[in-house]
């Protein structure tokens, strides 16, 4: 699985067309043009960030912008986009001056509080940015509008340039095999940093965004947190759903179940077998009990977690396009399993849900479709629900099991 942000791949092969090597003591030329250059740098914030997006102003106070889910989308992924800088920045020397990323951040009066750093090659890979009141003062805006949060943690995914390309892709490769990013550095980093902010503002105050690798980072620490009673915001750009793990799982799943079913339609052992004359009486009650054994979240399982069924619900932006987080799309398919026995749902109310936007343009190329940028671009159109596909609930079913 290569997960990336086309902006780095776009930069790395500009810079082997170059012929320039890219090792970390090459020296820096055509000095002179520097400056002209960073005004046109492609991922300039006015080169290729949002139009009509407007900053906080006096008349948030009353009519907040962020009460509108597409700004809202549109600055979270501003934010990852600001995280992906920062390495870049970092990997390009680039002093305050100059730097891309701070202009991600700075029209939405936030500013850069932490940076998260991964020890194993010195790389940023997520960046903590809380409300800045002096910035949004100097505009008259007095109190931070409703909607804003007072922090937000974002975590970039992956960039294929030399220096942190490594780590990123032996991070890409535990989720593969594994489905599980809890063993990374990153890991323990940016679960750290997100519950020191939770505990400091409170959790309705804080939010946790991705992209990519960083959409999974960002889903586990989210809900490691809300295994403690701690429910962050969460935005997830093209979350990762390939893994091995999940393959191999879905195998054995499918065979338990026809197992089961199987299993389900035969008489107990201490019981005759039952004529066919008397099958019809006898079916009912043996495929209902059945049932029962091979879906238990139906019966009494599910109404002694109702209760905290769905704290946390998680918003995946996700473009069936791209195969790497298509899979969000999935139904569960527990529904046509119940309409085929024809019994009876105690609970309807899915275990685990999340909210989830898909984008169809028909078929695109995978970096267009894997894309940050898509998700702040103009008349974007998405389908949006409640929704609770197999995947998600194979993601957040380990929060409403019962203890």
């Amino acid at each position: 699985m290569l997960m990336a942000n086309c902006a780095s791949v776009e930069e790395e092969t500009k810079e082997s067309e170059s012929g320039v090597a890219t090792t970390p003591t090459t020296p820096k030329t055509a000095v002179v043009k520097e400056d002209d250059a960073d005004h046109h740098h492609p991922y300039a914030f006015h080169v290729s960030g949002p139009r009509n997006v407007a900053s906080p102003n006096w008349r948030d106070l009353i009519n907040s912008s962020w009460k509108d889910p597409n700004y809202k989308r549109t600055v979270m992924a501003c934010f990852i986009q600001a995280a992906y800088l920062l390495e870049l920045d970092r990997q390009e020397n680039r002093d305050e001056q100059n730097a891309l990323a701070p202009k991600w951040w700075i029209p939405f009066k936030y500013k850069l509080t932490q940076t998260l750093i991964d020890e194993r090659d010195g790389s940023i890979f997520g960046a903590l940015l809380e409300w800045d009141r002096s910035a949004a003062m100097a505009d008259l805006v007095v109190i931070r509008p409703s909607g804003a949060p007072k922090a937000v943690l974002a975590l970039r995914g992956t960039i294929l340039k030399s220096l942190t390309m490594r780590r990123d892709i032996q991070d890409d490769l535990r989720f593969l095999a594994w489905e599980s990013l809890k063993g990374s550095v990153r890991f323990n980093v940016a679960l750290e940093a997100l519950e020191s902010v939770a505990k400091r503002y409170g959790s309705s105050n804080v939010c946790v965004v991705g992209h990519s690798l960083g959409a999974g980072f960002a889903l586990q620490v989210g809900k490691a947190l809300a295994k403690d009673g701690l429910f962050v915001d969460a935005h997830l750009f093209n979350p990762p759903s390939i893994s091995l793990a999940m393959s191999l799982r879905n195998i054995g799943e499918k065979a338990g179940v026809a197992w089961k079913r199987l299993m389900s339609m035969l008489p107990p052992k201490n019981e005759p077998f039952i004529p066919n004359g008397c099958e019809a009486e006898a079916a009912p009650e043996s495929v209902s009990g059945g049932f029962r054994n091979w879906v238990p979240s139906f019966y009494g399982q599910s109404q002694k977690s109702s209760v905290d069924l769905r704290k946390w619900v998680p918003h995946l932006y996700v473009n069936d396009s791209d195969y790497i987080c298509c899979h969000y799309t999935d139904q569960d398919g527990v529904n046509e399993n119940n309409k085929e026995n024809k019994s009876p749902v105690v609970n309807t109310i899915p275990q685990a849900a999340a909210k989830l936007f898909v984008m169809s343009k028909g078929k695109q190329k995978f970096l267009e479709a894997h894309g940050l940028e898509q998700w702040w671009s103009e008349n974007l159109e998405l389908q949006s629900a409640i929704h609770s596909s197999k995947l998600i609930s194979q993601q957040l079913k380990s929060l409403y099991s019962v203890k």
